[in-house]
């Protein structure tokens, strides 16, 4: 795929170069971009476990679990046009800054807050700093390499390391040291990111201009996005302890529930890279069907009630998808990578705010494992579109 030229800072492709890093910088940004985002993640990644079978511990009841939850999801998606156009004025470097301090924030007032409302507030500046670290890992792992598929693999990867740990030892902690305690912890932690964004290059080319519109038009690749968002992000990781407490005792369902998601992104760590060079090779579609299967397949079995198996399958599939997905969209667009990547966020970050509302809501009133037919039902039938060849039109389709 070409190389796009730098856009300035009112949309129109430069004459010259904007200030771009040296040979190494390509490969040196994409890996410490993704860094930020994974001392980023640490708070957020550990909330999940935590919130739900912790949530007298924060002064909130079940239904507040599924509102913060949801809310810095919803927060992206208002946000994700005005945060591309800030990073289009001031950088991808400085907007990475902002993110930093933000993500600290948000983090630390998980360990100080009490109620709905500070960390109602709390969920909405992670919002808003997630959005701009995403958009800006993205920025650094397709705008300077042709081959995206390893590029975007690589950031993944070394993005999800944060969250292995939070949700491993992390969880572990919580056990010993309490749900308050281990987010100070993290916060702390999370403040290495600010110097780290002094080391990114302070300008960097940007293939093509981010879709301004709130709810931008998807295509069947993005409603898979939306499905496995609502699926996977929202319910799947917000069931997960519950329905694993009524197996194991509650401190055993806080550590199980803590490692399956912890595997979930260390095979995104394994199966990043690798499906990524896969994709390049032999078309990122096969890989998402094979993958989009399994994750069908875990999904079903969940619904049975072989809840760790299907667990274990759903994490499988899934690790190798957030992969895939971006990568097909590099493969079916010939220009506009950026804007198509930031719409297929946008759509999955809806699927993944509609997810644990749901979730909430029918919890206390449906048996959880039975909403994970119809679920696996729908996830197949999008799998299966998505990877069918797209009509061909200007400047891609998926």
């Amino acid at each position: 795929m070409a190389s796009h030229p730098p856009i300035t800072p009112n949309g129109a492709p430069s004459a010259a170069p904007t200030a771009a890093p040296n040979a190494n910088g390509g490969s040196s940004a994409v890996v410490v971009s993704a860094a930020i985002m994974a001392l980023a993640l640490l708070g957020d990644s550990l909330l999940y476990v935590v919130l739900p079978l912790y949530a007298h511990e924060f002064g909130i009841g079940l239904a507040w679990v599924g509102v913060l939850l949801s809310a810095n999801r919803l927060i992206r998606v208002v946000a994700y046009g005005g945060v591309a156009a800030l990073g289009e004025r001031v950088g991808p470097r400085r907007l990475t800054l902002v993110a930093g301090v933000l993500a600290a924030v948000s983090t630390l007032l998980y360990a100080v807050g009490d109620g709905g409302p500070v960390l109602l507030a709390a969920r909405i500046v992670w919002g808003l700093a997630f959005a701009a670290l995403n958009l800006t890992t993205l920025v650094y792992a397709v705008s300077r390499t042709t081959r995206q598929g390893r590029s975007v693999g690589t950031s993944k990867a070394v993005a999800s390391v944060g969250p292995v740990l939070s949700l491993s030892i992390g969880a572990w902690l919580v056990t010993i040291i309490g749900p308050r305690d281990i987010f100070a912890i993290l916060a702390g932690l999370t403040v290495l990111a600010i110097p780290l964004s002094l080391m990114l290059p302070a300008a960097h080319p940007v293939a093509g201009r981010s879709d301004r519109s709130i709810l931008p038009k998807p295509t069947k690749n993005d409603l898979l996005g939306f499905v496995i968002g609502f699926g996977i992000d929202g319910i799947f990781v917000m069931t997960l302890a519950l329905i694993l407490k009524d197996v194991v005792s509650m401190e055993s369902a806080v550590i199980a529930s803590g490692l399956m998601i912890a595997l979930r992104r260390l095979m995104e760590i394994v199966t990043a890279p690798i499906g990524g060079v896969l994709g390049d090779r032999f078309g990122a579609a096969r890989m998402v069907l094979l993958f989009g299967c399994l994750l069908c397949a875990g999904l079903a079995g969940i619904a049975a009630g072989v809840a760790f198996m299907g667990a274990c399958a759903v994490v499988l599939g899934h690790g190798a998808l957030v992969t895939l997905q971006p990568v097909l969209v590099a493969q079916r667009n010939t220009g506009a990578v950026m804007n198509r990547l930031a719409v297929l966020a946008t759509w999955r970050d809806i699927g993944a705010a509609v997810g644990p509302l749901t979730a909430g809501l029918l919890a206390a009133r449906f048996d959880l494992e039975a909403i994970y037919a119809p679920l696996a039902v729908a996830t197949l039938v999008m799998v299966v579109c998505a990877c069918r060849p797209p009509q061909a039109r200007a400047g891609g389709t998926a």
